[in-house]
C-alpha cells in the first residue's frame, strides 16, 4: 500500500520503472485483471477473439464517462459543420461490442437520431442497410471503412450510386486508415470522411478526430508513451515528433484500469500544446512487412498504392519471390465512372518507387477477406504473403470469417 507520501513523490521516471502490461498479460488474466467485481460494471464487453483467446471489457459508469465526453466536444463541431440535425447510422457489431452504445449515447447527447443497423447481421444485411439509409434520409454512417467499401461495391453491383443516397458525412473507425483511403471513400459516396478515433475494446478511446481530421490525443485521461518495439526503450520527441510502439495507462478508476499497457500498434506522434499530441496509427507491429529487405509498415504500403487513385472501391495485394526479388501484385476494384482517370502503369511505377520492388496492378474483383480487417488485421485482410516461410496464419482465420458471412 503506497503512503500519501509515496504518491506525492511519484514521477514520470518513476512510472517507467512499472512493468509493461500486454495483451498476452490481458488473455492470461481474463476476468481477474478488473478492479472490481462485475457486479459493479454497467455492461459486460469482450474482444472478438479472432486472434487469440477472446479479452473480457467490462465498463463502470466512470469508463463511459471519460470516455464519451471527449468524442461528444470533438464530434458536436464536426457534425455542425455538415448540418444542424443529423439521422446518423450506427454501423457497428452489437453483440458484446461497444460500439454501438457508445455512438447512441455520443449521437443522442449532441441531440441526433440513432439508427443501429448492422449490414453484417442476418436479421439487417446490406440490402435493408441501403433500403435504411434511402427511406429514412440518413445523413451521417458510423462504420469500418470495409463496411463502407462493401456497401458501395453492393450499391454498384445493382448499378446504383452510393452518392445519390445523400450521405453527407461518415465516420470510419475500427481499422488502419490513410488519408488516401479516407479520400476514395468520400469520392464515392460523395461525402466528407473522417477517421474519427483511435481506439480499441481493451483500452477505450485513445484519440478522437478534430474537426481537420487531426487524432487527438486525450491527455487528460490517459498517459501516453512512444516505446522501440523490439528494445522497450521510452522514445523522446525528436523535432516534435517521434515513431514507436504506443504504450498507455489509464489515469481514471475505470473496471479494468491499464497500466503500461502495450497496444500493439505503430504510431507516428507529434507534440502539441496543451500536453496534446497528434498521432497517426500506422499498423501493428506485427503488420510491418519487409520487401527485398526493407521494412515497411502498412500505413505506407497503402499510401503507396492509393496516394494517387481516384475512385477505388477496394485493393488487395499479394507478394511473392520471383527470380529472386519480391515482387508485389496488386488487384484493384475501381468505380466505373473513374476507371478511365488512373493511369495504373504512372501509379505502379510510383509505387515501385517508394517500396523498392517491382509492382503489377490490374484492375478485377477482390474477395470477401478484404472486409475482415478490423476483425483481424490489415496485413490478414489486405496482403497474401506467398513468399516461402511466410506466416498465414492470420489470413487462414481471416478467411474463415469470410467464409462464414457468405
Amino acid at each position: 500500500m503506497l503512503s500519501d507520501a509515496d504518491i506525492d513523490g511519484l514521477d514520470l521516471n518513476a512510472i517507467r520503472k512499472l512493468p509493461f502490461t500486454t495483451k498476452d498479460d490481458l488473455r492470461a488474466a481474463g476476468h481477474d485483471m478488473a478492479s472490481a467485481p462485475l457486479t459493479a460494471a454497467w455492461i459486460y464487453y469482450e474482444t472478438t477473439g479472432t486472434t487469440g483467446a477472446a479479452t473480457p471489457c467490462p465498463r463502470n459508469e466512470q469508463d463511459s464517462i471519460f470516455n464519451n465526453t471527449p468524442l461528444i466536444l470533438r464530434y458536436g463541431e464536426i457534425f455542425r459543420n455538415h448540418g444542424q440535425q443529423h439521422i446518423v447510422g450506427v454501423m457497428g457489431p452489437t453483440e458484446l461490442h461497444s460500439t454501438g452504445d457508445t455512438f447512441e449515447d455520443v449521437c443522442r447527447s449532441l441531440g441526433h437520431t440513432v439508427v443501429k443497423m448492422w449490414p453484417r447481421s442476418p436479421v439487417v444485411g446490406l440490402d435493408r442497410a441501403v433500403t435504411l439509409i434511402k427511406e429514412l434520409k440518413i445523413t451521417a454512417l458510423v462504420c469500418t471503412p470495409a463496411i463502407a467499401i462493401s456497401l458501395a461495391r453492393h450499391l454498384h453491383g445493382k448499378g446504383r450510386t452510393p452518392a445519390d443516397l445523400g450521405v453527407k458525412l461518415i465516420f470510419t473507425l475500427g481499422e488502419l486508415t490513410t488519408p488516401a483511403l479516407l479520400r476514395n471513400i468520400g469520392e464515392v459516396w460523395g461525402s466528407a470522411v473522417y477517421n474519427c478515433m483511435y481506439a480499441s475494446q481493451e483500452s477505450s478511446i485513445l484519440a478522437a478526430s478534430d474537426k481537420d481530421g487531426n487524432l487527438c490525443t486525450v491527455p487528460l485521461n490517459v498517459l501516453y508513451e512512444v516505446i522501440d518495439p523490439l528494445t522497450g526503450q521510452v522514445l523522446e520527441p525528436e523535432n516534435a515528433g517521434m515513431t514507436g510502439e504506443l504504450v498507455i495507462t489509464h489515469l481514471y478508476q475505470g473496471q479494468k484500469p491499464l497500466i503500461r499497457y502495450r497496444t500493439g500498434d505503430m504510431v507516428r506522434a507529434r507534440v502539441m500544446d496543451n500536453g496534446r499530441w497528434h498521432i497517426v496509427p500506422i499498423g501493428r507491429t506485427r503488420d510491418t512487412l519487409t520487401i527485398n529487405g526493407r521494412d515497411h509498415c502498412a500505413y505506407d504500403i497503402e499510401a503507396a498504392l492509393l496516394d494517387s487513385l481516384e475512385g477505388c472501391l477496394d485493393y488487395h495485394m499479394q507478394v511473392e519471390t520471383i527470380a529472386g526479388a519480391d515482387q508485389l501484385s496488386v488487384t484493384l476494384e475501381l468505380a466505373t465512372s473513374t476507371a478511365a482517370q488512373n493511369d495504373l502503369e504512372s501509379i505502379a511505377s510510383s509505387m515501385a518507387s517508394r517500396l523498392d520492388a517491382r509492382v503489377c496492378i490490374t484492375v478485377g474483383s477482390t474477395d470477401a477477406v478484404t472486409g475482415t480487417a478490423a476483425m483481424v488485421s490489415w496485413k490478414a485482410a489486405r496482403l497474401h504473403d506467398k513468399r516461402q516461410g511466410s506466416d498465414n496464419q492470420e489470413r487462414e482465420t481471416a478467411l474463415k470469417i469470410a467464409a462464414r458471412r457468405a
